[in-house]
C-alpha cells in the first residue's frame, strides 16, 4: 500500500477549507484568555497540548489553504511542499500572522507572489516549500533553521491551528504541544519504507501516544532551543498514521537536511 493511500499528510484537504473555516473555534476569552470550547469544540488543546500565549511563537503564520508555516525571512514563509500546487507565481494564498487569535482585529494579513515547492517533490520525503509575500512582515522575527543535525534530538515544541483530535476541526487560537524525539530506527519499525530517514525525522510518544499535530498542522515548524537558548527550527510538520496513536509518531521533514537547499530557493524567490 502507498503512503498516501495509508497515511496521511497533515494539510487540510482544500476542497474542505470552507468547511474548515467555518469550524473555526469561536468560545469566548475566560479568566486567563482561554477560549471556552462551544459545543461542536472536539476538544480544548492541540493534541496534548495547551493554548500559547500572545506573542510566545511570533514567527508563526497560518496560511488560507488550511496549512502552517513558520517566517523564514521576514517576505517568505517556509511550509510543506504538500501544501502547495507546484511553482510558479501565486496570489491566491494569504499569509496571517502576529497573532495567536486568527479573529483578532490586530491580524497582519498578507497576500502570496509566488510560491517555490522542493525540486523534485513527488510527494515522498522533500517536504518542503516557501512562498513569496507581497510586502515584508518586518515587526515580527523570523525563526532560523538549523544547518546541521545537532539539534535533531531531544526535546521539541509543534504549533498550530490543526486538528484537537484525530478528525477534528480546524482551531481558532494557536495551540502548542512538546513531542520527544523518536530514533530512527523505532520509526522503521512504526512506517517501515514509507519513512525515509535522511529527509525525516519522527517525534511523539510511542508508548502511549496522546501528544501529537494533526490535520490543519501540516507546514508548521517543529523547533526548540539552541545552545544559546534561542529558537530554532528542525522540522515541517509533515505526516503521519492518524494523529497521536500509540506507537505512531509524526514524521517531519529533517530541516538540516535541505538547509541550503532551502537558502537558495530563497534567493531566488527574491530576484
Amino acid at each position: 500500500m502507498t503512503r498516501h493511500a495509508k497515511f496521511l499528510k497533515r494539510s487540510v484537504a482544500l476542497g474542505a477549507v470552507a468547511l474548515a473555516a467555518l469550524s473555526l473555534q469561536t468560545g469566548t476569552a475566560g479568566a486567563a484568555g482561554e477560549p471556552t470550547p462551544s459545543s461542536s469544540t472536539p476538544g480544548t488543546k492541540v493534541v496534548g497540548g495547551v493554548p500559547a500565549a500572545q506573542g510566545e511563537f511570533p514567527f508563526m503564520v497560518r496560511l488560507s489553504m488550511g496549512c502552517g508555516g513558520a517566517l523564514y525571512r521576514p517576505d517568505i514563509v517556509l511550509t510543506a511542499a504538500h501544501c502547495v500546487d507546484g511553482s510558479g507565481n501565486n496570489t491566491s494564498i494569504t499569509a496571517t500572522a502576529g497573532v495567536v487569535d486568527l479573529q483578532s482585529s490586530s491580524a497582519i494579513k498578507v497576500k502570496s507572489t509566488k510560491v517555490l515547492q522542493a525540486p523534485g517533490y513527488n510527494g515522498s520525503g522533500k517536504d518542503w516549500a516557501l512562498i513569496k509575500l507581497a510586502r515584508p512582515v518586518t515587526n515580527l522575527p523570523t525563526l532560523p533553521v538549523t544547518t546541521d543535525g545537532r539539534y535533531d534530538s531531544g526535546d521539541f515544541t509543534v504549533a498550530g491551528w490543526g486538528a484537537t483530535r484525530e478528525g477534528g476541526g480546524q482551531q481558532r487560537y494557536l495551540r502548542k504541544a512538546t513531542v520527544p524525539f523518536v530514533d530512527t530506527p523505532t520509526c522503521q519499525r512504526a512506517y517501515g519504507s514509507a519513512y525515509i530517514p535522511g529527509e525525516e525525522i519522527c517525534a511523539g510518544i510511542m508508548s502511549t501516544g496522546g501528544v501529537d499535530t494533526c490535520q490543519g498542522d501540516s507546514g508548521g515548524p517543529m523547533f526548540r532551543k539552541d545552545n544559546n537558548g534561542a529558537w530554532i527550527q528542525v522540522g515541517i510538520t509533515s505526516w503521519g498514521d492518524g494523529c497521536a496513536r500509540p506507537g505512531k509518531p509524526g514524521v517531519y521533514t529533517r530541516v538540516s537536511t535541505f538547509a541550503k537547499a532551502i537558502a537558495t530557493a530563497a534567493d531566488q524567490l527574491r530576484r
